[in-house]
């Protein structure tokens, strides 16, 4: 009989959105609050809904490149909101959106989207099997392939490194 660990899971049980209103301590000499404060953000993002999907400790094995368009300043709420767009045997990938609002005009505009691989560990720490994805959507489709490809560059980049 099944535990249920393995059973194919849907993309909506592991959304997760992380939220904080950026202070001074977040930002640099400019005033823009510092890349890094919003990587940290995005990878806490990505591990939560990894880990809720796997129900496992979740490491982060990369981070695609993440461009940042537009500053966030002290006072703004940034929102990390993360989904699993492809899973394979261990690994899971991650879409995160970095999404801004600035309560004093009353906006809120995409600030940059990120990709992230992260990797179930079972107790000894050694990489173990994921659930499933189910996909519901035609989006959710498209991403799972878009993932795909990802997934074969990264491996094309790694094995080149290697080299």
């Amino acid at each position: 009989m099944s535990d249920g660990s393995l059973d194919p899971k849907h993309i909506d049980e592991s959304r997760v959105t992380l939220s904080a209103v950026m202070g001074p301590q977040d930002t640099n000499g400019l005033g823009n609050v510092h890349g890094g404060v919003i990587m940290k953000m995005v990878d806490e993002a990505g591990g939560f809904a990894a880990m809720r999907h796997a129900r496992r400790p979740c490491v982060t094995v990369v981070m695609d490149s993440m461009t940042f368009m537009k500053p966030v300043r002290v006072g703004m709420l940034v929102m990390c909101k993360a989904e699993l767009t492809y899973v394979g045997n261990t690994s899971m990938e991650v879409r995160v959106e970095v999404i801004t609002d600035n309560p004093l005009e009353g906006t809120s505009e995409l600030s940059n989207t990120a990709y992230l691989v992260f990797v179930a560990l079972d107790n000894d720490g050694r990489p173990m099997r994921v659930p499933p994805l189910i996909y519901e959507t035609p989006e959710q489709e498209q991403r799972a392939q878009q993932a795909q490809a990802r997934q074969v560059y990264r491996k094309q980049q790694r094995s080149q490194e290697i080299t």
